[in-house]
């Protein structure tokens, strides 16, 4: 079965849930091309672990609805391109697309009257992302033309993948998606990153301080701003300064945030790392004494499984949040949940564990627990598999992938190929 999975706003293998599910699936016999972005310096063409990386020339990032426009307009055509390359070089069975954005359905529908299969796999909300980031933007022209492809999106799939039971719910209620053709795909950790989050701890925190660790985007959406006000209540209110807080990533805000930091006098206790890349972050969180999601109430972030979370709990590390549904039903009781956007009831529960030791190891310990035995990639995987195996018999000449999807690669690739010729 030849794959193509088609990512925009990431590149690969930085894209951990897409970099997971492609190595699943070269696991099982497939063969699997990603079409991505270009870093700075990443080669157009590679293979990484088995899968063949078709990146293109990223474009200028930019802010605002016209530069989006221009972003996703040329990013299409780069993809399309690629994509038409791959079909007529060696076929495509199925074409997986992680959204954000939408568009790809438009693209999967110039290549399904050959008999291309589309995965939908849904890795956001867009139009409650875009509401989130635009707020009282829900009757826009934009607002409605992405609930329209993602509509779109569900009804020519013709298989959905979800990250969570919120996102199948909203496929089978606002999509109509039968549920037999939705798959959650959780994005847990794999075994290679549980390993790395058992190593002893490398000796970063500074003795007799407490450290504070946040591993993530930095766009509008994502809150970082609330977390440094919370840390001003920490410091300003409840006289707390034995602590530092190390902040992993980067993103639109990120300019602003270390503005927001100095205007608030808060430089001594708050350091800014830039994007640190999977699995190089690891050692911060294993020095961490607690780690922060300061994700606030959206109707997005609300029915998002953020993957900072299971990082967090891999690395069995106590947790503060704003209490949102997704992260309560991952977390569980590794984390303490907050009044949504309340900073300072933030400040008060870092406080709180920053007085609890105990408390703070029995918290990361139910957590890694949890990733272990519930929630981690293995799972996933299988998941993902029988998504596939549901596939397969539509397929011509193919036959279905085995439960486990432990197959020998000469047999996945057996059979007819299906290829667009000139």
């Amino acid at each position: 079965m030849n794959v193509v999975m088609l990512v925009e706003n990431c590149s690969y293998p930085r894209d951990v849930r897409v970099r997971r599910e492609a190595e699943t699936l070269v696991r099982a016999g497939m063969r699997v091309s990603v079409i991505c972005p270009a870093l700075k310096d990443q080669p157009r063409r590679e293979r990484v672990n088995g899968v063949k990386v078709y990146r293109y020339r990223a474009p200028r990032e930019g802010r605002g609805k016209i530069a989006y426009l221009w972003e996703y307009g040329y990013s299409m055509m780069a993809i399309f391109g690629l994509t038409a390359r791959i079909a007529f070089a060696d076929g495509i069975d199925v074409i997986h697309a992680a959204n954000p954005p939408d568009l790809f359905v438009f693209l999967a529908m110039l290549f399904q009257p050959f008999g291309t299969k589309f995965v939908y796999d849904q890795h956001d909300l867009v139009p409650e992302m875009y509401r989130a980031r635009y707020s009282g933007a829900r009757r826009s022209i934009v607002a409605r033309a992405l609930a329209f492809c993602e509509r779109h999106s569900y009804a020519r799939a013709d298989h959905v993948v979800v990250a969570n039971a919120s996102y199948r719910e909203i496929a089978m209620l606002r999509g109509k998606v039968p549920p037999n053709r939705i798959s959650i795909v959780r994005n847990g950790p794999d075994d290679a990153h549980l390993r790395n989050s058992a190593k002893a701890l490398p000796g970063l925190s500074e003795p007799g301080t407490i450290s504070i660790a946040y591993l993530g985007l930095m766009g509008v959406q994502d809150g970082v701003a609330h977390l440094i006000r919370a840390l001003n209540h920490l410091v300003c209110d409840l006289g707390r300064t034995g602590f530092r807080c190390v902040l992993l990533g980067s993103g639109e805000e990120e300019r602003n945030l270390v503005c927001l930091t100095r205007e608030l006098g808060l430089e001594p206790y708050v350091k800014f790392m830039g994007f640190v890349p999977d699995p190089e972050y690891l050692p911060y969180l294993l020095a961490a004494d607690i780690c922060v999601d300061p994700d606030p109430f959206s109707e997005y972030n609300d029915r998002s499984t953020m993957i900072k979370i299971m990082d967090y709990m891999s690395a069995a590390k106590p947790i503060v949040a704003f209490d949102l549904a997704e992260t309560r039903r991952s977390a569980g009781g590794a984390a303490l949940y907050v009044e949504p956007n309340s900073e300072l009831e933030f400040a008060k529960a870092l406080a709180y564990l920053m007085d609890h030791p105990e408390q703070r190891v029995a918290m990361g310990t139910l957590g890694r627990t949890r990733v272990e035995t519930d929630l981690a990639w293995s799972a996933s995987g299988e998941s993902l598999l029988r998504a596939y195996d549901a596939l397969a018999p539509s397929l011509p000449g193919r036959k279905a992938i085995s439960s486990a999807g432990l197959v020998s690669p000469g047999v996945a690739a057996s059979g007819n190929e299906i290829k667009l010729r000139k």
